[in-house]
Formats: structure tokens, sequence, C-alpha cells
């Protein structure tokens, strides 16, 4: 009887566990590209010329920051490459200026369009960080709240209240200067990035669990979640098996408008002087900086990371616009 090859054995096996590389894992992958295609969702989002448009420009943005160390035009952040006679230079289209500076350059001598592609990077890392972990908290609080009840439900839902009374950019400003209080000076520069990432992120997690909170009132009543009860299902794997996700619907929507937001108000922050330290410059700081010129003639300084920052706020904005009235089927 002849055995059977190894290299056949060892294909047919990689197959059957869809090991990288072989015909199964393509095909799936392949598979699911095509029920994307075909979904509601892709289909509204070919007939909006508008959010097609937003797609592009947010994913440019998100491409150009994270790849600015090798398609900037110049290495704003590397001292040896800066000229103090750079400085001041207006855009290319003015009287005075070069090509090789499109946008002009600021006090130092850096690029504009250079530094916002820098910029750009850190606001958006500091925007998705914040909102993540403001998902993380509000949705973890809003599912326990709606599920258990009772006095938990209370106890977090006036806590929300309390918070809701004041606006999140003094609740970010509150918890930035008790950071700076509680660490040590030689640690406020190193540390000012994850402190802002906290701060803003536990003064926007009160819309997730409020939003949560309600769905989760709404579906822990249903014939699904009973069932899960009857057969014994702890009520954690309840929670986060079968409630929430029949909840992330308007998570998705609220993230991404508050990714805006968070992406506004680190560039308040930066802007009061009180965000990411002078050696890793946001938007925000862009413009405060570029704002003590602003009278004097440099207009570019500041008003070209503005706009970048309007573009790309808008931009999300009309993202979630459409998430929202793709996600609900009353509004279809």
């Amino acid at each position: 009887m002849k055995a059977p090859e190894a290299g056949k054995t060892g294909a047919s096996a990689g197959e059957a566990a869809g090991h990288p590389g072989h015909p199964w894992l393509g095909a799936r992958l392949w598979e699911g590209f095509g029920r994307a295609l075909d979904s509601d969702i892709f289909f509204s989002f070919k007939r909006s010329p508008t959010v097609m448009v937003a797609a592009l420009v947010t994913v440019l943005f998100i491409a150009g920051s994270m790849g600015a160390g090798l398609i900037a035009p110049h290495q704003v952040f590397d001292v040896k490459t800066l000229n103090l006679i750079d400085a001041f230079t207006p855009p290319a289209w003015q009287e005075g200026g070069t090509t090789k500076f499109l946008l002009g350059t600021d006090d130092q001598g850096r690029d504009v369009l250079s530094t916002i592609m820098f910029g750009s990077r850190v606001s958006l890392l500091v925007g998705f960080a914040a909102m993540l972990l403001a998902m993380v908290i509000g949705v973890g609080l809003g599912l326990l709240s709606g599920y258990v009840g009772g006095w938990v439900e209370n106890f977090i839902m006036r806590v929300a209240d309390v918070q809701l009374s004041f606006p999140a950019i003094l609740i970010a400003l509150l918890i930035d200067g008790l950071a700076r209080g509680f660490l040590p000076r030689a640690m406020h520069q190193d540390a000012a990035f994850y402190v802002l990432i906290v701060a803003i992120g536990l003064a926007n997690w009160v819309q997730f669990a409020r939003t949560v909170r309600g769905s989760t009132l709404v579906e822990k009543n249903k014939e699904y979640v009973q069932a899960a009860r009857v057969i014994g299902r702890h009520p954690a794997a309840i929670m986060f098996e079968h409630v929430l996700p029949n909840v992330t619907g308007p998570v998705l929507v609220i993230g991404t408008i508050g990714l805006a937001i968070a992406i506004l108000t680190e560039a308040t922050l930066s802007f009061l002087g009180v965000g990411v330290p002078p050696t890793q410059p946001s938007l925000g700081t862009l413009i405060r900086v570029g704002n003590n010129f602003l009278l004097s003639g440099e207009w570019w300084m500041s008003i070209f990371p503005g706009v970048a920052l309007v573009i790309l706020v808008l931009s999300i904005n009309l993202l979630g616009d459409w998430l929202r009235d793709v996600l609900n089927p009353k509004l279809r």
C-alpha cells in the first residue's frame, strides 16, 4: 500500500485549518469582500457623493499624517534641516514666496505644510485614543447600569448627570490640572500626551453610557435574553455576548461624531497651552503659535492649520451623520 505524500498531506491539513496563504482562506476573504460590496451600507455609500468625498478626505488625512515621516516635504523636527533665514516665508503664490515652501514657513523656518501633516498625526492619535477610552468606560457602565438596575443604575446615572452639568472642556481642564499637580514637574512634558488622552476620554464617556443604558433597558426584556437566563448563563456573559452586539449601532455613530469632538477638544486645550508640548505640536498648538503673528501679517501660520482642522472635523462629522442614517432603519 502506497503511503501518502508528505507535501500533499501537509497542504490538506493546512487548508482544513485555514492556514494563511492557502486557497481556503483566500476564498473566505473574497467571499466576505463580495458580501460587503453587496450590502445596504455600501449601496448607500455609493449613492452619496458627499459621503464619498468626506471618506476620501478622512483617509487622505490619516494616510498623510501617519506617513508624514516619508512623504512630508520637510522633516520639521530635525533641527539640522532648519534655517532661521527661511522664517516667515510667505506662501508660494505671494511675493517673496518660493515653491520650496508651498504654504510658507513659521517663526522657526519650518515648512507649514509639513507641520500640518505632523500635527494632524498628534491630533488624530489623541482623538482616536481618547474616544476609545471613553467608549470602553461608557459602554461598560451603560451595560452595567441598564442590565443590573437598582442602586447601581441610580449611582452611575447621577454621576453622569453631575458631569453633564459642566462643559466637557472644563472637565478636561480639571483632570489635566489635577494630573499636573500630582505628577512631578520633570514628568510633565513626557506625560502630557497621555494625560491629554485620559482627560478627554473621561470628559466624554457620559454620552456612551446614557445611550447604551437606554438600549440595554429595551434589549434585556426580549426573548433571547430571557432564554439565556433560563439556561443558566452568567449575567456578565449575557451582557457582553448577547446584549452588547445589539446596541453597537448607536455606539458607532456616537464614536464617529465623538472623534470629531475629541479632536476639537484637543485643539482647544493645546491652543490654551495645556495640551501636548511644543516638541510634539498638534493642530491646536500650530494655531496658537500662528495666532501670535496673525496681526503682524504672517496670516498663513494660523489660517492654514485652522483650515486643515475644520476640513478634518467636517469630514468626520459627515461620516457620522451618514452612519446614523444608514444604521437606523427608520431613517432609510
